[in-house]
């Protein structure tokens, strides 16, 4: 500030992630968006929640502060899915765990208000985006209100922030209070009345779904159907305050995506850390060319924060960004991504008449007529990156959906892919081989895998290159019983894959999975589900998928008894465990079929 004369910040961007200045981290991409729109704007990165200190030292904002929860959900950043404290942190100097509050939205906001009571607080992020209404917590298995409540913010911003700020910014500065500001597109705001909004949809008030399953189910609903940009107002009652929701933000033009990462990070952590940021290695050398992601799986937070409108750059932006990370000195010439949450939806785009109000899912149970199914431009991309001096490999490593790559007659792209752009494994997420739960988690058949696999070996042994798919699969999804997860087993077997790291399914706030969860049924038909709630049963799925470790066998052992599956244990080739030390292999009954029923 001394050496940039500035007395006084307009905005001070607070955040419990480490400052890195990439625009893959949600500090720098909202403080370098702002400060483009001709605002003085401070960084206070990880404070010291436990006292005020910390949110002191830039002094007190002439506008106000802006909140972000992180990269991550404070909760799912500091525990497993078994409820367990992880042990580093990928977005700390070090991978150091315990520089941030499990809740920092919440955490922070007290001690800003503490340290500066007369000056906004705007919170936002994926933790704000995924608990603005009333949600559950998987963490204390329950309800908890609003985080716009809970925090006592003024102002919530959801969903992809820039265009609600650039509103926000602009209203602060022709003097309007932030109290009296509503009908910001994105925005979610605490009133006593709900007169000046508009029309609006009431969801039963947060009293109601913490009381009801079912009332929690039909709010999940109607959020679900009100996420596109034809969405209504929504209005939650929290005791005697309204949270009122505004539609979400319009999407980004591509000229408006080329203006935000064409601002000038240096794509480095700060100079003041001593050890390394973890989460900086993996996409330094990233590009991003794309938001949103019309596969809409059913569990996912990213999707639901970003949408499923897709919002992409410029060819000749993204070429850009190339040559200035080609430029930089510790560049060795591979671009190590070229992506966003799917990276092969580039050209995706929604022609129907009607896309600002369609709430269907773009892919499944087939993909809708509507959709653009090409690769022709990110394939353009691909090979104009490649062409930059400097670059000598380009990757894409942010992710693939191989039903739309196998929904495209024009296989270019794929064979482009196959020689070029895999760095070893190619990462892709068939998640389950149950059709049931692929269902639910708003994923296409198993088989469409299966076919993507045969052809990605064959391709790959043509080109003669040494590199292999890195499947990912999902253990005890809502819909999953024990009995899909000793079919998946099975498949896993047949396949000779045993995955390394299993995904047990994490019920993140806001997603229609997590619903389910707790609910017991799908919010959108009403129909029950089944749920693996016990720990017993959560463990059972997870050795399931990975029947090679001896540890498993125990779990596993127990787990083919309760579901008839004891033909399973033995030493037969068929079988996925072992008998235990103190019993025999079981001996199939000739009178008996595969599965272990008895023919007629």
């Amino acid at each position: 500030m001394d050496e940039q004369n500035i007395e006084r910040l307009d905005y001070i961007v607070v955040t419990p992630d480490a400052y890195v200045d990439h625009p893959s981290f949600a500090a720098a991409i909202i403080g370098r968006y702002v400060q483009s729109l001709g605002y003085r704007v401070g960084v206070i990165a990880q404070p010291d929640w436990r006292s005020a200190d910390d949110f002191l030292k830039l002094g007190t904002p002439k506008y106000a502060f802006l909140l972000s929860g992180g990269n991550m959900d404070g909760i799912v950043g500091m525990y497993t899915a078994a409820k367990k404290a992880r042990h580093d942190d990928a977005y700390s100097p070090g991978g150091k765990a315990g520089l941030r509050p499990p809740r920092p939205t919440i955490a922070y906001t007290a001690r800003l208000k503490q340290a500066h009571r007369d000056t906004p607080v705007i919170i936002g992020g994926i933790e704000a985006s995924g608990r603005r209404f009333a949600h559950y917590d998987y963490m204390e298995d329950k309800v908890r209100r609003s985080y716009l409540v809970d925090s006592k913010a003024d102002m919530l911003v959801y969903g992809m922030g820039e265009k609600p700020l650039f509103e926000i910014c602009k209203r602060l500065a022709s003097g309007e209070h932030i109290g009296d500001m509503t009908g910001i597109r994105g925005t979610c705001v605490l009133r006593h009345v709900t007169e000046g909004i508009g029309d609006f949809i009431s969801l039963p008030s947060y009293e109601r779904v913490l009381e009801s399953k079912y009332d929690f189910a039909n709010a999940c609903k109607t959020i679900h159907n009100n996420a596109v940009s034809a969405g209504k107002t929504l209005v939650q009652m929290h005791g005697q305050r309204a949270l009122i929701s505004f539609p979400p933000s319009l999407p980004l033009s591509t000229p408006e995506m080329d203006a935000i990462y064409s601002l000038p990070f240096t794509r480095r952590q700060h100079p003041s850390y001593k050890e390394p940021v973890p989460a900086l290695y993996e996409v330094q050398f990233g590009i991003t060319a794309l938001r949103g992601c019309p596969g809409m799986c059913a569990f996912c937070s990213i999707s639901a924060h970003q949408g499923k409108r897709i919002q992409k750059r410029s060819k000749k932006s993204i070429t850009h960004e190339a040559e200035r990370i080609a430029s930089m000195s510790e560049f060795k010439g591979n671009i190590s991504d070229v992506g966003g949450p799917t990276a092969n939806f580039y050209d995706a785009i929604c022609t129907a008449k009607n896309a600002d109000k369609c709430t269907r899912t773009c892919l499944v149970p087939d993909i809708c007529r509507n959709l653009k199914i090409s690769h022709k431009g990110i394939a353009e991309i691909l090979e104009s990156v490649e062409r930059v001096p400097g670059v000598k490999r380009v990757f894409i490593r942010s992710g693939l959906r191989y039903d739309y790559i196998m929904a495209d007659h024009d296989g270019r792209f794929f064979d482009r892919l196959v020689k070029k752009h895999v760095s070893g494994q190619l990462k892709v997420a068939p998640e389950h081989v149950s059709h049931g739960v692929l269902a639910l988690m708003n994923k296409p058949g198993y088989r469409v895998y299966e076919n993507f696999a045969k052809r990605f070996a064959a391709a790959t042994q043509k080109a003669n290159k040494k590199q292999y798919l890195l499947p990912y699969y999902i253990s005890s999804h809502p819909g999953s019983t024990l009995g899909d997860a000793v079919d998946l087993a099975l498949k896993l077997k047949k396949q000779g894959f045993i995955p390394e790291q299993v995904q047990d399914f994490y019920p993140t706030p806001g997603t229609l999975s997590t619903c389910m969860y707790h609910t017991g049924t799908h919010p959108l038909t009403g129909k029950p589900v089944y749920v693996a709630t016990t720990t017993e049963e959560k463990a059972m799925q997870r050795a399931l998928l990975q029947f090679n470790q001896r540890r498993n066998w125990p779990l596993i052992r127990e787990a083919l008894k309760i579901t008839g599956r004891e033909d399973l244990i033995g030493s037969e080739r068929d079988c996925l465990v072992p008998p235990d030390q103190s019993g025999k292999a079981y001996q199939r009954n000739p009178r008996q079929n595969k599965k272990g029923t008895r023919k007629r």
